[in-house]
């Protein structure tokens, strides 16, 4: 990497996309490399794709730069333009580093360097932050453009993104937002798979995931606490005082999470991953204790750990299914079980089926696409079946939200429960009308529907926002609130922690006991942020926070800055997997049961709201989490400087980000929400939200 100094690196970012030919980049096989996506485009739609991708260029260069463009079309199934990949070492730097006429902007390019910094993204070469196609842009000249941009605009302009492309500037004002990002977004008859990859391969959609595509991905910490609260809950559920062993699978992106999660929840915790450098790199990070590639050796560890009530983090170098046919077959008694492989993206490297290599499964699914999908579904069947298994013997299972359950529904593995309808008030009925105690406990938290082949079907097992994550943190307006110090330094972040444990504890004083387990979950997390090393990258944290809690945390962040005991701006956001920023109905609205889950409202009006309430930037996403065509989410950045408009903008754009999805959760009759949105309306003048009427039963029965 070539060394630089503040001012060469400067002069690179004011650069953009140089004139002259800049050297051909060496490929570098030590990087984690996105797998070669398959060949879709026809004849002509590979000569419209390398056209796309010369545009960005003088006339003078097409024609040295077309033959290289269309030999990494034919060689990865993408043009990623490598030669124009910068020498610099990409990482967040300090604020005042940055070439910038904005503050703002400035703050927006320490976070996209955030992202594709190795040590953060799953494949930076290829532009890929997480999730196996989660990108930031589509290759490296729309990078270069963006930065040169951000580099020239003022606080009266606004950067138009779409899909990665910069539309370019224009004329705006203060309170706009800096950048306006789509990803993604196209007509909804045109939203499979298939559609993604052929508009992702001619350069003019990309699938964004969450916060990827949003600029917003702080590493694995970004899920680490979400996955501890979950893995915590779950094992409530389980009871007992015994040491819980809790298996998945997934190390590569946001996954990466489950072993330092495991660790904080005080689970022994074993994940499966299938790339070895994956897993290298998490245990060299930290984030996992033990490498484990023998089966042979692994499950009499295990066993040890849990008798010995040893908290421990292993990961399993190989096939998830073999991990989990073996702990069957065995007879390992298993508490908690889950899967965060990238099933959003199961036939482009999200899953890698049993019985395959590593390389074994890429060649496949660029040269024969449709035996790979085979082989994916069969391998989802067995998986099922040794899941199925040890949940008959008292495993607590649950879907992590990656399309687990919607994947091998489709392959048809044995996942559902049939003949099964839910009433509104959230009770489960037999096809004869009978309801059983132990059903109507299995209907309040633990529905998922599908429409298949006509018939309405019922997962066994519930999503985690289902049974954990949406009765007791969304409905409340508790979600993933994040915040990034902008001057590097980590005794910053330090101050932001001391911060925000100080607004809970006044909050515990006074809050209702309906929200008082989850304020005191989430002071020990901060509390305990330091000691668990969590940070990768730029000096970020994350922390579970409703409306009131978000509020007063960033207002107390905007107070030390203006005394200067922080030193530089920071950046509020969010995992756009929270209250009202995603649509997702085996995900995040996966606990609305009013037949609005598959609605996309609430986010699209989200962006909106936040965008003229004070965002620094917003951003609007098809696909996420469960994969493209499934959800529509979005997310928002705001750099907080001390200023009075900063106040002013954290107290009406917050508001209106969380209390947005309390009022749709609340119409959709979740009483969490219908008593939070209450409360929130006695405490805010001008806030009328439309409450539902409850029916009875008995009513619509006797028609």
């Amino acid at each position: 990497m070539k060394a630089m100094t503040t001012e060469q690196f400067q002069q690179e970012i004011r650069l953009g996309i140089p004139a002259t030919l800049p050297e051909a980049r060496p490929y570098d096989p030590d990087i984690n490399h996105a797998p070669r996506r398959k060949d879709i485009l026809t004849t002509e739609q590979k000569r419209l794709a390398l056209r796309n991708a010369l545009r960005y260029f003088p006339r003078e260069l097409h024609a040295q730069l077309a033959p290289e463009f269309a030999e990494e079309l034919r060689k990865y199934g993408r043009i990623y333009m490598y030669r124009y990949r910068p020498t610099y070492e990409m990482r967040a730097r300090p604020i005042d580093e940055y070439p910038a006429r904005s503050r703002q902007a400035a703050a927006i390019m320490l976070m996209i360097q955030n992202n594709l910094d190795p040590r953060v993204a799953q494949h930076p070469h290829e532009l890929i932050i997480y999730g196996g196609n989660g990108a930031i842009f589509q290759n490296w000249a729309q990078y270069r453009l963006v930065m040169k941009y951000l580099s020239e605009m003022t606080d009266n302009q606004t950067l138009v993104m779409y899909s990665g492309h910069p539309l370019g500037l224009f004329p705006s004002h203060p309170n706009a937002p800096r950048v306006v990002v789509t990803n993604g977004m196209v007509i909804p008859n045109y939203s499979k798979p298939d559609d993604w990859e052929r508009m992702n391969a001619m350069g003019v959609s990309q699938y964004g995931q969450m916060t990827a595509g949003s600029y917003m991905y702080i590493g694995p910490q970004g899920i680490v606490h979400g996955t501890t609260i979950t893995v915590l809950n779950a094992a409530r559920k389980v009871g007992g005082d015994h040491m819980k062993l809790f298996v998945t699978a997934g190390l590569g992106g946001m996954s990466g999470a489950q072993p330092k999660a495991g660790n904080i929840a005080g689970v022994v915790s074993v994940t499966a991953e299938i790339n070895p450098k994956a897993a290298q790199k998490r245990f060299d990070q930290g984030w996992v204790d033990e490498l484990h590639d023998s089966l042979d050796e692994l499950i009499p560890a295990v066993r040890k750990a849990v008798a010995e009530k040893r908290v421990v983090s292993m990961a399993y170098v190989g096939n998830v299914v073999d991990l989990w046919e073996r702990l069957a077959d065995e007879d390992v008694h298993v508490d908690l079980g889950s899967d965060q492989t990238s099933l959003h993206n199961p036939w482009a490297g999200g899953y890698y089926p049993v019985g395959l290599t590593l390389e074994e499964s890429k060649q496949m699914m660029a040269e024969d696409p449709e035996q790979f999908k085979q082989k994916v579904q069969a391998s989802l069947r067995r998986q099922v079946a040794a899941i199925n298994r040890l949940a008959s013997r008292g495993m607590y299972f649950f879907d992590y939200g990656n399309a687990f359950l919607l994947e091998a529904g489709r392959a048809g593995a044995d996942v559902f429960e049939k003949g099964e309808k839910k009433t509104e008030n959230g009770k489960l009925k037999t096809e004869n009308g009978e309801v059983t105690a132990a059903k109507e406990k299995k209907a309040d938290s633990s529905s998922q529907f599908s429409v298949l082949s006509s018939q309405l079907t019922t997962f066994r097992y519930p999503s985690y926002v289902q049974d954990i994550m949406g009765p007791m943190f969304f409905d409340y307006g508790f979600g993933p609130f994040r915040w990034v110090c902008t001057s590097g330094d980590p005794a910053d972040l330090a101050v932001t922690d001391r911060l925000a444990a100080e607004v809970l504890e006044e909050m515990t004083k006074t809050s209702p006991a309906d929200i008082q387990g989850q304020l005191a979950d989430n002071l020990h997390w901060i509390r305990e942020a330091g000691r668990n090393h969590l940070v990768v990258g730029s000096q970020a944290r994350i922390l579970y926070a409703d409306c009131e809690g978000r509020t007063r945390i960033a207002l107390a962040f905007n107070d030390a800055i203006r005394r200067g005991e922080l030193k530089a701006p920071v950046v509020l956001g969010r995992d756009h997997h929270d209250v009202s920023g995603t649509d997702s109905p085996f995900r995040e609205t996966s606990n609305i049961y009013d037949g609005s889950q598959f609605c996309a409202d609430m986010a699209v009006q989200n962006v909106i709201g936040d965008a003229f309430r004070g965002a620094t930037w917003v951003s609007i996403h098809n696909g996420g989490g469960v994969g493209w065509g499934e959800v529509i989410n979005g997310g928002f950045g705001m750099v907080i400087d001390g200023s009075d408009d900063s106040d002013r903008h954290i107290r009406e754009m917050l508001f209106w980000d969380v209390n947005n999805g309390i009022a749709r959760r609340s119409w959709a009759r979740n009483r969490g929400s219908m008593d939070a949105i209450k409360r929130q309306m006695e405490k805010t003048p001008g806030l009328k939200v439309t409450l539902p009427n409850l029916v009875d039963d008995e009513i619509l029965d006797n028609l």
